[in-house]
């Protein structure tokens, strides 16, 4: 039997809080909670998230496209286009016009950029410790979110 969805005002009666089952103040606030974890870990080696989530997807694969990193790590030119050029002039990825096509730009990870994701190979296991969770009941997480991620961009097509 499926429970009915609650409407808005037993929402904001709840005594826990009028966000309390708001599933995506849940998850915003517990993105909120992450940026707090990462920063201090980040600070040290001189990245903000994004940058830190850029180099990663770049390690995974060199030569990447600028719309391939974008869609990648959901974001837009508009957010993406400033945050490569911090990250080049940091001296820790490269742009270059596609010999091809020049209006495709391909990103490469420089050494120096190698070198600060080298440094932040401890990152995830301070992460992994401050969730207080398994490996496991984590890899389930995010299953379950990478699911309803998709669920919500094919509803929102």
């Amino acid at each position: 039997m499926t429970q009915a969805a609650p409407n808005l005002d037993d929402l904001i009666a709840n005594p826990d809080g009028p966000l309390a089952q708001f599933l995506c103040f849940s998850v915003y606030s517990t993105g909120l909670a992450f940026n707090r974890l990462y920063k201090p870990l980040l600070d040290r080696l001189g990245l903000t998230y994004l940058q830190y989530i850029t180099l990663i997807a770049l390690s995974r694969r060199d030569d990447q496209t600028v719309k391939e990193l974008g869609e990648a790590l959901f974001l837009e030119s508009n957010t993406l286009t400033p945050l490569l050029k911090r990250l080049e002039a940091s001296d820790l990825l490269t742009r270059r016009r596609d010999t091809a096509d020049e209006r495709v730009v391909r990103l490469a990870l420089t050494a120096q950029g190698r070198e600060v994701l080298r440094k932040a190979r401890c990152v995830p296991e301070e992460v992994l410790e401050a969730t207080g969770m398994a490996v496991e009941e984590l890899i389930a997480l995010n299953d379950q979110l990478k699911a309803l991620r998709g669920h919500l961009q094919a509803g929102a097509r």
